[in-house]
């Protein structure tokens, strides 16, 4: 499988224009069955990752997913994570701050959830909302009750940027590994798959009315998601935009690079010591000497 790894990270710095980035690219997969085989492999590798990875317990990952909506979120997590053990991962999506949340920093609500060590964690959306969603409606800061002065001042976007970056920091000195992806959606491609949404009975309950109204402001979240990716991709938390008008090479892509980001860790079960050997062994004769009952 080959893709431009380079092409897809956002370089600390850079300034991103989503307009340069493609949405479609050349599938790395040949025909619907070399997909399938391709993806089933990915998972298998992650699943046997992932379980070294549990078991080493010295870094935790985070992935995180955010997009606008339609773009296959949902879909990418269920495909590419299916085979890993539920044990070792956990799956958080965020919806509307609860009064408790808004009674809070802005980042509150997900350092709660942020994984162990050992763990996958995943965050369907994220903290990043505070700089999307509400860059885009400025008039959620009202509901938020932040300071009047901490607004008027206009650098309230900087500021946040600044937490994330900083806060993503400082899980990466704690062992934990960022990994962002923004998948890439054209807006004729959201467009057709709102239509099969509706449609489709079995999927009218993905599509809303407020699903169309948040289309008006696609030009807004464009803006917001270069804003936001040119100012919070890092070394160590690195962003990548994943074409997504194509499902399937979306799904391969991600797993991937997950994929990648493992094997750098250089994950391996724990050594047995010599003591321990020793006493396994004593453990192995006597299992052996039992008798059927």
């Amino acid at each position: 499988m080959r893709f431009d790894h380079d092409a897809l990270v956002v370089r600390k710095g850079e300034g991103v224009n989503l307009a340069e980035r493609p949405t479609l690219i050349d599938p790395v997969y040949r025909s619907k069955k070399e997909y399938k085989e391709m993806l089933a492999d990915h998972v298998e590798q992650l699943s046997r990752l992932q379980n070294v990875h549990y078991a080493d317990n010295r870094y935790a990952v985070l992935l995180i997913f955010q997009a606008m909506d339609a773009a296959g979120k949902d879909g990418i997590i269920r495909h590419v994570m299916s085979g890993v053990n539920p044990q070792g991962c956990q799956v958080f999506s965020f919806k509307h701050p609860s009064a408790e949340e808004l009674d809070h920093d802005f980042l509150w609500r997900s350092n709660r959830l942020v994984p162990e060590r050992g763990r996958i964690g995943i965050f369907n959306r994220s903290y990043y909302e505070e700089v999307l969603i509400v860059r885009v409606h400025p008039e959620i800061l009202v509901v938020q009750g932040i300071p009047d002065e901490l607004i008027s001042g206009g650098k309230v976007w900087e500021h946040r940027y600044r937490s994330i970056v900083d806060m993503e920091h400082h899980l990466y000195r704690n062992g934990t590994r960022i990994v962002k992806f923004f998948l890439h959606l054209s807006k004729e491609e959201q467009r057709k798959r709102f239509l099969a949404r509706i449609d489709a009975p079995e999927k009218n309950w993905k599509f809303s009315i407020a699903d169309l109204e948040e289309r008006k402001y696609w030009k807004e979240y464009m803006q917001a998601y270069e804003a936001c990716l040119s100012a919070t991709s890092t070394r160590y938390a690195p962003w990548y935009v994943v074409p997504a008008d194509d499902k399937a090479n979306a799904r391969l892509i991600v797993s991937r690079l997950i994929l990648n980001h493992l094997t750098e860790l250089g994950l391996q079960y724990p050594e047995t010591s010599e003591q321990r050997r020793k006493e396994l062994s004593v453990i192995r004769k006597r299992l052996s000497k039992e008798q059927p009952e």
